[in-house]
């Protein structure tokens, strides 16, 4: 049996196969899943989970954290025909409401996972939409990502080159993250083991490579900075052997940081993808070809496309900055769509808010974002959410969020607020604690005397950032 699978059968393909390997090794609990027990545990999930509602279609919204329950919740409802949608653990509940009143889910998983005692094989099922994910907007509303890509996966054909067959995957980032979720899913789907860490470690992420024979893992910029950063000694007793390759992704990675890792791993090892969640296209680059074109993501991939456009949507040629407009091999809106938000798109060309140039030989380079968007630690703010959140403060007149540089997380939010006497950081710490997830909220507060928004508004964050670098120079 091979070619394209629904994804429960992927399962049963390696169960039959190889029932006694381990899938899933959990290094929060310790728990090791094989094979026959991940098929055999999922069916029974899926007949739970049927119990309460979930059918073809449905949305379920899984709410756990980085563990082997959290795969085990996915594959049980893709099992039957539904879609998972990762949350955070750490969302607080206003936050999370506001998800969920936009997904509807059939059943939130937030909880033990009990299946039913029957673990027979189950009807093929597929989801029409694999995975869906959530993300802030723009207008301070959340939005959800679904995808609309092909939910068959061929076990015996990685997806891309740089996932092994059979190998070992490292799960080092928090899984309701796009690039943890889709790169880990992609391992499994062709027989990779996945050892999964409940947090990311910078010294345990060395430990467990050494320790599992990993093959493979994703990190984002600022865990490599974390890693770097880790006494040389540490870094030169791990064992690294068996690692092939480090996938990077979910932010500009510093130069500096990129050569210092080739030099360390060599270049073979190191790789690079630049997309956006929706999938709208993608450039690769591996180490070699970034030594020759320093500073580039690389040229595009799986047969998409980008053009660098002006602000009034001409296309630009090689060396001019714009904005980086892309377009998957299927066209339009072919890779996902929104609920709770339009895209940013012109003639179909669509953009992910980034600045950009290409060279003479087609590769791209990143200089800035155009939109609003704070990447830090690889995870996406957008500064309308936390605005919102700052102005149901009493004390608040207005507020403007802007990112600024951080070399650790790559940018910090910080806040600038017009505030009543009276109201400290302190007060607005508190307050937003009940509405926003930690990494959203705001790292440094500054107080201005002056209102932050305009007769009809609007807020100036670019200027207001850019003044802000001007004066650190």
């Amino acid at each position: 049996m091979s070619g394209p699978l629904p994804i429960g059968r992927v399962i049963g393909y390696f169960a039959a196969r190889t029932p006694d390997r381990a899938a899933l090794v959990d290094d929060g609990s310790g728990e090791r899943v094989s094979w026959a027990e991940l098929d055999r545990r999922t069916n029974g999930l899926a007949r739970a989970y049927a119990a309460r509602g979930v059918g073809q279609d449905s949305v379920v919204a899984v709410a756990l954290p980085n563990s082997a329950d959290f795969y085990l919740a996915c594959v049980a409802a893709w099992k039957l025909g539904a879609t998972p949608l990762p949350l955070s653990v750490r969302q607080v509940a206003a936050e999370r409401d506001r998800i969920l009143d936009l997904a509807r889910p059939a059943l939130v998983v937030d909880g033990p996972l009990v299946p039913e005692p029957d673990g027979s094989e189950l009807p093929d099922r597929s989801p029409t939409y694999w995975k869906a994910l959530a993300s802030g907007g723009s207008t301070g509303r959340p939005k959800l990502i679904v995808a609309r890509d092909d939910p068959h996966f061929d076990p015996t054909v990685p997806p891309v080159d740089y996932i092994p067959a059979g190998g070992v995957h490292l799960v080092a980032g928090p899984l309701y993250h796009n690039a943890a979720f889709i790169y880990s899913m992609r391992g499994l789907f062709c027989g990779n083991q996945l050892v999964i860490m409940p947090r990311f470690d910078p010294e345990r992420v060395l430990t467990l490579i050494g320790a599992h024979r990993v093959s493979w893992t994703q990190l984002v910029p600022t865990m490599m900075g974390r890693i770097w950063r880790l006494p040389a000694q540490t870094r030169t007793a791990a064992d690294l052997s068996s690692l092939r390759t480090v996938l990077h992704v979910g932010g500009p990675c510093a130069p500096w940081l990129k050569r210092a890792w080739i030099d360390w791993l060599g270049p073979d090892r190191i790789v690079e993808v630049y997309a956006g969640t929706e999938g709208q296209g993608a450039t690769f680059i591996g180490g070699r070809d970034w030594l020759a074109h320093p500073g580039s993501v690389g040229r595009p991939i799986r047969g998409s496309r980008f053009q660098i456009q002006d602000a009034d949507g001409r296309v630009l040629p090689p060396g001019q900055v714009g904005e980086v407009f892309l377009m998957p091999a299927g066209g339009p809106g072919s890779t996902y769509h929104y609920l709770g938000a339009q895209p940013r798109s012109r003639d179909g060309w669509e953009s992910i808010g980034d600045l950009g140039y290409a060279d003479e030989d087609g590769y791209l380079y990143l200089v800035d974002r155009s939109t609003d968007c704070i990447v830090t630690g690889g995870a996406n703010v957008y500064p309308a959410e936390v605005e919102a959140a700052l102005e149901e403060h009493p004390g608040v007149r207005s507020s403007a969020v802007i990112g600024l540089p951080d070399d650790d997380l790559g940018q910090r939010v910080v806040a600038l607020v017009q505030v009543l006497d009276g109201t400290t950081g302190a007060d607005l710490d508190a307050h937003l604690a009940g509405l926003l997830t930690a990494y959203k909220r705001p790292r440094a507060y500054e107080f201005v005397d002056r209102p932050l928004r305009d007769e009809a508004g609007k807020v100036r964050r670019t200027a207001l950032r850019n003044e802000r670098l001007a004066g650190s120079r």
